[in-house]
């Protein structure tokens, strides 16, 4: 590649949707991020309630296991709410990301010898090829990671470009 090259997207929200919310990635309790703090905190409810239930039938000193069991609901359920918010908190960001590109009339990559542009409504980020640390690609769209991170959708390029830049990247991104 001796020239600059620029490839158009045609942003869609529901193509970069599709992605990023892709296998319940969005849900608060059944994220891959929550899902099994959510059915652990369940199951130690559901031994608590249990063992709450037949407290009277417990002697004096077993009525320690009640203590017990409580303290492993408090620290499942507090397990949970710190998932719950790092989700809270990627899906925020993520919507608020879809949401600009919703209202972009620009948005080019431009590729030359040495540099990666990003240009969305103006606003440009520009790495060297060294700053990316992983590329990756599949049939519905290419990420690359690194000083930015990016995901481009399919969908949102004709083939031809999204070729070119799948070619481009496996060249210039060393892993």
């Amino acid at each position: 590649m001796s020239e600059e090259r620029v490839i158009v997207l045609k942003p869609e929200r529901k193509d970069f949707e599709e992605i990023y919310f892709d296998g319940n990635q969005g849900s608060l309790f059944f994220s891959s991020a929550t899902r099994g703090k959510t059915m652990t905190t369940v199951v130690v409810g559901a031994i608590l309630l249990i063992v709450f239930i037949f407290r009277n039938d417990f002697t004096q000193e077993k009525a320690g296991i009640l203590y017990f069991i409580s303290f492993l609901f408090l620290l499942c359920a507090v397990f949970l709410s710190m998932s719950i918010n790092k989700v809270s908190r990627w899906k925020k960001q993520v919507n608020h990301y879809l949401s600009k590109l919703e209202n972009c009339s620009i948005y080019e990559i431009r590729l030359d010898e040495q540099f990666f542009t990003v240009n969305i409504n103006g606003e440009k980020e520009t790495s060297e090829w060294k700053d990316f640390t992983h590329f990756g690609s599949n049939n519905e769209f290419i990420t690359v990671e690194g000083k930015y991170s990016y995901m481009f959708p399919r969908k949102s390029m004709n083939e031809k470009d999204y070729s070119f830049l799948k070619q481009v990247l496996k060249k210039n991104v060393t892993v």
